[in-house]
């Protein structure tokens, strides 16, 4: 069996970090049904919006919305509290007052 570290004992990579991240680059180019379900479990699980999933999945983000509805997964477009809301309101205003 091949391991991360005979790649670096052989010095085709520094480290065996970049071995695995090229692996996954690899398998993930090879497989891009892995790379919507990883979008798609990553948008349910942690705060990635549509548009980062879509990028993930390697789609457009129309397809990706899609994608997440014939997963049942529902959207999340918008704050969903008041207090979310009003520091994206924040933000924005932050953002066009300033003058940079």
């Amino acid at each position: 069996m091949v391991r991360a570290r005979d790649f670096v004992d052989a010095r085709l990579y520094p480290t065996e970090e970049d071995v695995v991240q090229d692996a996954f680059r690899h398998l993930l180019r090879a497989r891009p049904d892995l790379r919507i379900r990883l979008a798609v479990h990553r948008y349910e699980t942690e705060s990635l919006s549509a548009a980062k999933a879509a990028s993930l999945a390697g789609v457009s983000w129309a397809q990706m919305k899609d994608i997440l509805m014939e997963h049942q997964v529902p959207l999340r477009l918008g704050a969903e509290t008041l207090e979310e809301a009003e520091q994206e309101a924040q933000a924005l205003r932050a953002f066009f007052q300033d003058p940079a």
